[in-house]
This record gives C-alpha cells, structure tokens and sequence, in this order.
C-alpha cells in the first residue's frame, strides 16, 4: 500500500501539541506511524480505571477517538479541512487493570467527506481488551 499521509506524520510532533485536551489528561502519547498504521499507548491507573479498578470503556473510546481523529488530520490538507468525530463504537472484550493499552489504527475508508478507522487496542501481554470502528467527517473550514 502507498503513503496514506498528506503530508509528513510525526509522532513527535502529535505528542507536542498543547497539552490542553482529553489525550493529554489521560496520558496517551502516540508512539509509531506506518504507511498505513498509526499506533499510540495510554496507561492503565487511577486516571482511567472505574470504580471496580480496571479500564474504564469510554476511556477506551478516547483513546480510539483520539487516534483516529490524528489519522484523519494526518490524511487531509489542514489548511483546507477538519477532520470530527461522527461516530464511534467500542466492543470491550477484557478487562485490563493496569500497565498500557496499545492502540493501533488503520483505515477501512478514506472518502473525501467521511473515513472510517478500524481501532484496536492490547493489552501488555498482546492481548485484545478493545476493537472500535470510527467514523471522521471532513469538513471545510471556515
């Protein structure tokens, strides 16, 4: 497959933004991009636990959120557009208590008004906790 990204796609620089948002609060930093993949990480603590002390899910769904709303920017002229989350779900196949959650995206769409990610996350041992599938809407801006 050839080079999903307009333009260049650095995981450092993701991870240098503002710090004023969710991800941030949460911990998740992004840690590869592929031709075709991104892949970041958040920890498994007090921040995202429930009360019963595993992984919360929707945690899980800002991580899949997170993730693949920066594979859409990443995909589009950002002078041009925005990409925004338009839908999202998450099926939460095992709990996880603490370490990092892997999350890798990849695309299963890319249209000039919509995409569509596959998201899935691991825990420490490789093990999927979590599969999501989100969809960005592209939009002008203004």
């Amino acid at each position: 497959m050839s080079r999903l990204w307009f333009g260049q796609a650095d995981a450092v620089a993701i991870n240098n933004r503002p710090k004023n948002h969710i991800g941030a609060l949460l911990g998740i930093e992004f840690t590869e991009i592929g031709d075709d993949y991104i892949k970041a990480t958040m920890p498994v603590d007090e921040r995202t636990h429930q009360p019963y002390g595993i992984l919360h899910g929707g945690a899980s769904v800002v991580l899949a959120e997170s993730i693949g709303s920066i594979a859409s920017s990443l995909v589009i002229d950002p002078d041009k557009y925005m990409a925004v989350g338009q839908e999202v779900n998450a099926n939460h196949l095992r709990p996880v208590k603490s370490g990092l959650v892997t999350a890798v995206c990849t695309p299963i769409h890319i249209g000039g008004k919509t995409h569509v990610w596959d998201i899935k996350i691991y825990n420490d041992k490789g093990k999927m906790s979590c599969i999501s599938r989100l969809t960005v809407a592209v939009i002008p801006k203004v």
